[in-house]
């Protein structure tokens, strides 16, 4: 048999974003508490991505909305990671507050904020190990969260369109 890399190209895309997806799983969490909820987006779910995000540009006038969501329509993928939040009880004073009890509700714990971090490093690293282009992107994860991919708990939503081509979709844009 043989099989042409332009014909499983598609395949090779999604299985690097299950990778990636593994990655962030089990990247290392604070207190060991996993709060991350992630998600791979294909086909028709791209485009309905894309379509929320123009339709954030128009809401917002921000033309980051406009051009990630054309660009994200050049991905075979793309890998979806958020956070839920759960204060960890550290008292530590990264959110700014002296102590968790102090915080005011809605401001995040930060490390709900680092775990997702992590989390997105991972992943990115493993595209790179499996030799994909990514690139992350908030403004995607806006679009994933208004669309609530992953439910109503999580917040910072962050995207990671997955792409195999001979240049990087999303880069010199």
């Amino acid at each position: 048999m043989i099989e042409n890399e332009r014909d499983i190209r598609l395949s090779s895309v999604i299985e690097a974003g299950r990778r990636m997806l593994t990655a962030a799983r089990t990247a290392p969490k604070a207190k060991g508490l996993d709060l991350l909820e992630c998600c791979l987006v294909t086909g028709d779910d791209i485009q309905r991505m894309s379509a929320e995000m123009q339709a954030l540009y128009e809401e917002t006038g921000r033309p980051v909305f406009k051009r990630d969501g054309e660009n994200i329509l050049k991905a075979g993928c793309v890998v979806v990671i958020a956070t839920r939040r759960e204060v960890m009880g550290l008292d530590c004073g990264h959110c700014g507050f002296d102590s968790c009890v102090q915080k005011l509700p809605g401001v995040p714990c930060a490390f709900n904020s680092v775990d997702v971090g992590i989390a997105l490093g991972s992943a990115v690293a493993t595209a790179a190990d499996c030799r994909v282009d990514t690139r992350v992107m908030y403004s995607a994860g806006m679009a994933a969260a208004r669309m609530k991919l992953l439910g109503e708990g999580p917040y910072q939503y962050f995207a990671i369109p997955v792409s195999a081509s001979s240049k990087s979709p999303f880069f010199d844009r």
